[in-house]
Formats: structure tokens, C-alpha cells, sequence
């Protein structure tokens, strides 16, 4: 059961008697149904839908802690408190430094796993891995075994994968892994990500990348016939991840034109927890 430290994740706590109304009425995320011992990715929007700020939070006592990139804390702490304004809410820094996750992927071992402090995150539950997040260092695994677990089923990060300001959220899935709510009313952004949802107009997802020899460094461009179709994210020996125009790749894919990333052959493949299949010929992508 591996347990990797990420020294590059920080952690900010909102707590308070109005907390939970604060943030349910500015984040992605529903927390009115967040589990107990569930972490749940989330965002913070920009006006235009975009993802302004990424993050994993879970319930804190009669709070929430909120998991973010270390160079991310600051800024959101800022947002937060300029959003604050009279409301009953606290909002504070951890001492504690960086995040272990620990997971298994067979039943036996998952087991033991859940027993463990910590809690579930629920992007990895739903691809059938147990995962556990936990505040501190308690492990000294090797962070590649964990992007080595993250790329094989697909789960991304911001700087990565994706730049902040630059995505909206259903390019990385977050309509799938529990970090976008389309019914619990009005937050930053929800009415283009909503317009989204229901038009179904959706095209750049994440995709899981597989060459036959070493992929090329993050940020090199995959092309269809000399036409882009996205951009590596993170790479592990042959493996990486990307967020592509499915509708064009799968164009691509059904006309048997080679997909290319940057003088590399690759395969492309979507996550199976999505449910998605890349559309061709004009189709719709359907979940």
C-alpha cells in the first residue's frame, strides 16, 4: 500500500456558523452532500466559467478544509476573504505542511485503507481505487508512483495538465468526478457552465495518452493530419495524460489518421469511469 508525501499541496480552513452556506454559494462543488469521510474536488470560477482556482475539500469538524496547490493558497485565501464581507465564517491557514495519499486498488487491501484517518477522494473512488488524503507526512513513497496512478486513470492537476484561467470545468471532467453541481443554484460561473451542460457543447476532455516508446515532454502539441487536437499534460515513460478536442480526434480516429504527439505515434483513450466515446463526424459526444 504505497503512501507518497506531496510536499506541493497546502491547506486553508473555513469554519464558522455560516460556512457552509459561504461556500455552497461560491464554489463548483455541492457540500450539503458531502460524506463524512469524503473529499470532493471543487473550483472556484471566474465569471466566464473558467477555473479560477482548483481544490479538493472535506468537512473539518463543523468546517471544511480546503486542499489546494501551495502556490495556489495564497491567492484563494485572498479571494475568499474578499468574498467574506460580514459573513459568519473564519478563515485560516493550517499548520500542518503538504498531504499523504495512500491507496490500494484490490478489495482486500482497500479495506485497510478506510480504517486508516484520512479521507476518501472521491475522483479515484470513482474510478474503482481507494484513495486516501491526509493532512502532514506519513509516508515516503515516491511521487511518481502517485502521477503514475493519476495518469492511468485519467485524474488531472492544474499546472500539469491545464492552466488555471484557461479551462472550464468540464474539460477536466469535474461534470463526472463530483466537482460540479448543476442543481444546487447560482455560484461564480454556474450559468456558463450550465449553458454548457445542457447544450452539450462540451468538446475538450481529458484524455489518458500510450505510445510505444517514451512520450515527449509536457506541452508538446498532438496533431491530427497536421491540425492540433490538444496538448500533452503529464508524462510517465510511455503514459500521459491530455486535454484534447475529442471531436476532432475522433474524427481523426474513425478516418485512420495517425495521431501524433509531437514526431510520436500515440493512442488515445478516455477515461472508462466517464462514460464518454469520442464522437465522429460531427456526432455528439454521449456519456
Amino acid at each position: 500500500m504505497p503512501a507518497v508525501f506531496l510536499n506541493d499541496r497546502s491547506l486553508l480552513l473555513v469554519s464558522g456558523a455560516e460556512a457552509q452556506s459561504f461556500l455552497q454559494n461560491l464554489i463548483t462543488t455541492d457540500i450539503t452532500s458531502l460524506g463524512a469521510d469524503e473529499a470532493r474536488p471543487g473550483a472556484l470560477l471566474t465569471p466566464q466559467g473558467k477555473i479560477l482556482f482548483d481544490f479538493m475539500i472535506w468537512q473539518d469538524g463543523d468546517g471544511y478544509m480546503i486542499e489546494t496547490d501551495a502556490g495556489q493558497r495564497d491567492g484563494l485565501l485572498k479571494r475568499l476573504t474578499m468574498y467574506k464581507l460580514r459573513a459568519a465564517v473564519t478563515l485560516a491557514t493550517s499548520t500542518e505542511e503538504g498531504v499523504t495519499v495512500s491507496w490500494s486498488e484490490d478489495a482486500e487491501g482497500s479495506q485497510g485503507v478506510r480504517d486508516s484517518q484520512g479521507v476518501r477522494d472521491s475522483r479515484f473512488a470513482k474510478a474503482g481505487v481507494t484513495l486516501i488524503r491526509r493532512p502532514g507526512k506519513h509516508g515516503d513513497g515516491k511521487e511518481a508512483l502517485y502521477d503514475a496512478l493519476r495518469i492511468s486513470h485519467g485524474i488531472v492537476t492544474s499546472g500539469s495538465d491545464f492552466a488555471l484561467q484557461d479551462a472550464f470545468p468540464h474539460d477536466v471532467l469535474m461534470d463526472f468526478n463530483g466537482g460540479l453541481s448543476f442543481r444546487k443554484g447560482c455560484y461564480v460561473g454556474q450559468e456558463v457552465v450550465s449553458r454548457m451542460q445542457h447544450r452539450g457543447t462540451a468538446r475538450r476532455r481529458v484524455v489518458t495518452v500510450s505510445a510505444a516508446t517514451a512520450l515527449p515532454e509536457t506541452g508538446t502539441e498532438i496533431t491530427a493530419g497536421g491540425k492540433p487536437v490538444g496538448a500533452l499534460g503529464s508524462v510517465e515513460g510511455g503514459s500521459g495524460l491530455a486535454i484534447v478536442r475529442i471531436d476532432r480526434a475522433g474524427a481523426a480516429m474513425a478516418a485512420g489518421t495517425p495521431l501524433l504527439a509531437g514526431e510520436t505515434p500515440v493512442s488515445l483513450v478516455l477515461p472508462a469511469w466517464s462514460g464518454l466515446v469520442f464522437p465522429t463526424s460531427g456526432d455528439e459526444a454521449s456519456a
